[in-house]
């Protein structure tokens, strides 16, 4: 049995419990397995990157079909836009990254509703992106146009488990701009490392590589990869820690302004 998120975006916590910790986010339209079912909660798995919570049940329409969301090309690339059901006339804010099945000139539909959107706020992806293998397609749009999705979250909050506008974790952040380009980036930072091309040096990094990083400036021991970010050249990087900001990369890491190093760099891959 399958599930619909039918919420702008819907938390999915470690345990059955609204105290319990976030470990990520549902957006509108995406689909889950049920894996178990409570009076009040749901245990799902998403059909997009295969991570495991708990969800509010009254936040998902039950389906017996698996909705086919990942292979949805268009999303919304701007930080919020707004689509109205055709039907009500009722309003629903969409984050940036989310799919939009079925569009067509300003309209998609989800559950057999329709609903507008500004095409203006949506980006087209003509072929599904590869993330695994060694041939991977070149992009419809430029790799500037990676970097200025990117930047239009600036100064976006951090916020554990968050990948939509007003709150957002490093890999949370990176997801949902790649799925503005049709890439399928996995959840947290360690998966999204598996994926995508080696890029051997930082000298030879292209605008949009994602950086890998962990915490042995810190500790010495600390070799679990702990956080990511997109760069924008060889000398700067975007990245949410604290909130979405820019800091500057050399091949030790991310440098703060007083030249504090903060992140270890350790791997560097391309996906498109």
């Amino acid at each position: 049995m399958f599930a619909i998120n039918h919420c702008t975006v819907t938390p999915v916590r470690q345990e059955p419990s609204e105290g319990s910790e976030q470990l990520t986010q549902l957006l509108f339209g995406e689909v889950c397995e049920v894996l178990d079912q409570l009076p009040r909660w749901t245990k799902i798995r998403s059909t997009m990157d295969g991570q495991e919570g708990w969800v509010d049940f009254k936040m998902l329409t039950p389906t017996d079909t698996q909705y086919p969301i990942s292979n949805t090309r268009t999303t919304v690339a701007v930080p919020m836009a707004i689509a109205t059901a055709m039907e009500t006339g009722e309003e629903l804010m969409l984050t940036l990254g989310t799919r939009l099945p079925n569009y067509s000139h300003g309209t998609f539909e989800v559950l057999g509703q329709q609903y507008l959107i500004d095409p203006t706020c949506v980006n087209i992806t003509t072929a599904q992106r590869s993330t695994g293998e060694a041939d991977l397609q070149q992009s419809d749009l430029q790799r500037s146009d990676l970097a200025t999705i990117a930047q239009s979250l600036l100064n976006a909050p951090y916020l554990w488990g968050g990948k939509n506008a007003m709150g957002m974790d490093c890999s949370g952040f990176t997801q949902v701009v790649y799925a503005t380009f049709g890439v399928n980036l996995l959840r947290n930072a360690r998966e999204q490392m598996t994926q995508g091309v080696l890029v051997p040096s930082l000298a030879e990094a292209q605008p949009g590589d994602l950086a890998f990083f962990d915490h042995a400036d810190r500790d010495p021991k600390a070799t679990n990869i702990s956080h990511v970010g997109l760069l924008l050249s060889s000398t700067e990087i975007i990245h949410c820690s604290g909130c979405v900001h820019i800091d500057a990369i050399n091949e030790q890491g991310i440098h703060l302004s007083n030249g504090e190093l903060t992140h270890h760099l350790v791997q560097i891959k391309r996906y498109l």
